[in-house]
């Protein structure tokens, strides 16, 4: 736990100017649970996480908080007993701005920003969106790093990988990097994939090309995949990340070894695949409550088309991919207990893939693959963060961003209850409209 500021006597120290007393703190390092914690944030960052003080009393703390901040700053004390923090949660697969047309009467930048209040308010306080992203996402992303997001309206910050790399040889493979490379993405994204057999797949020349050009600017790759050969591959060129799960075959202990001398991150995407084959019919999740409470109805609307549905139904590429979250699941279920870092994705942005809502199913999937709720919170914090090569993010130690969520339940007992919000914290500001009923 951070500390190093030396609480008061009050337990209150006189810089700070958010105090959330009581709550039981799990600050996603790993660490056991703090209960009875106090978190003091000074200008968006953290300051201390302390157990408070022996028999301190709220009433009496808010007193001395009043008479130090003033009658105006009452409102940044949170009595938060009973209840639980957890660092945001940390998207490393997702996408913004992909649903954008010109004709929609709003922005580009309008819209993607809408998007990231949105993941912000289902608690998932930072995204890295691999791939598509058009230059007002650039901007955005600069902006999330450096002040607080969004000042009086919280957003979650951003990681951006412009356009996915889909050159036809190697030697266009350099240029198109070097184009890119000014731009300063945090990712180069490229897709290794032949769609079920349906296009030609990126060949090992053009990938090796690519990576090692992004190497020579100081830049890492993040490769979508499906086959575990392919995995292989990427491997031993250098990329560095799996985006997706291995959908094929059940990984040997030569994709391990790779895994573990490379040391990158896995990142399943679960729902990706639950997007592909679950709009056949209605699904069950249509009548969620914490979904329907805060999603975009068009989509609803779309993805409600009978002609659709029926599209869906008689598609072999559904039936195939369910076929494929199977593998996933068993294959993160291997995983789970090897040691290699697995980081929270579900590349949510395209129709259908909920932002927000489906980082939470993630989790419950995650669930389901047998890893335990601390396993499942920890891919989608700190381990996430250490993936996207964040160190101000991901877990709540002293100078990092004050980025957390209030929860009505313990979420290390179940997974589930990361969805009783009762409020999100960006850079010490709580984001409107953040208060869930998740069940």
């Amino acid at each position: 736990m951070a500390g190093g500021c030396g609480l008061m006597g009050d337990g209150i120290d006189p810089s700070t100017d958010l105090f959330v007393y009581g709550a039981t703190l799990w600050d996603g390092t790993g660490a056991p649970p703090l209960r009875d914690a106090i978190l003091q944030v000074r200008a968006g960052r953290i300051l201390s996480v302390e157990p408070a003080p022996p028999d301190s009393d709220p009433a009496e703390l808010l007193a001395a908080w009043i008479a130090q901040r003033g009658i105006a700053a009452a409102n940044r004390f949170i009595l938060a007993e009973d209840r639980f923090v957890i660092p945001g949660l940390v998207n490393a697969h997702g996408h913004v701005g992909g649903t954008w047309t010109p004709g929609q009467g709003v922005s580009y930048r309008d819209f993607v920003l809408g998007e990231l209040r949105r993941y912000a308010r289902f608690g998932v306080t930072t995204v890295n969106s691999l791939g598509g992203e058009r230059e007002p996402a650039f901007a955005i992303r600069d902006e999330s790093w450096v002040d607080l997001p969004g000042n009086d309206s919280p957003h979650a910050r951003l990681l951006v990988s412009g356009p996915v790399q889909s050159p036809p040889n190697p030697e266009r493979a350099a240029l198109e990097v070097d184009r890119l490379a000014p731009r300063r993405p945090d990712w180069v994204k490229i897709r290794v994939d032949d769609n079920l057999g349906a296009t030609t797949k990126m060949s090992p020349a053009i990938y090796g090309a690519i990576i090692d050009r992004a190497r020579r600017h100081g830049l890492r790759v993040a490769s979508h995949l499906f086959y575990l050969e392919d995995a292989k591959g990427l491997l031993r060129a250098g990329t560095g990340m799996i985006a997706h799960s291995i959908r094929d075959l059940p990984i040997d202990i030569e994709l391990l070894t790779l895994l573990h001398e490379s040391g990158i991150c896995y990142v399943p995407t679960l729902t990706r695949e639950v997007s592909t084959f679950a709009y056949g019919e209605r699904p069950e999740f249509f009548d969620d409550p914490f979904l329907l409470n805060d999603v975009d109805s068009t989509q609803i609307v779309a993805l409600s088309d009978p002609a659709r549905q029926a599209r869906m139904r008689t598609s072999g590429a559904a039936e195939s991919y369910g076929r494929a979250l199977d593998v996933a699941l068993a294959n993160l279920t291997s995983l789970s207990s090897s040691r290699i870092p697995i980081a929270m994705g579900t590349d949510s942005g395209p129709l259908g893939r909920f932002q927000g809502y489906f980082e939470h199913v993630e989790m419950q999937m995650m669930a389901d693959a047998e890893l335990t709720p601390a396993q499942v919170l920890r891919a989608a914090t700190g381990v996430a963060a250490a993936c996207l090569g964040r160190n101000d993010i991901g877990t709540l130690e002293e100078g990092k961003w004050a980025d957390f969520v209030l929860l009505r339940a313990d979420p290390l007992v179940d997974v589930a209850n990361a969805r009783r919000i009762e409020g999100v914290w960006l850079g010490g500001e709580r984001v409107p409209g953040s208060r869930k009923g998740g069940t």
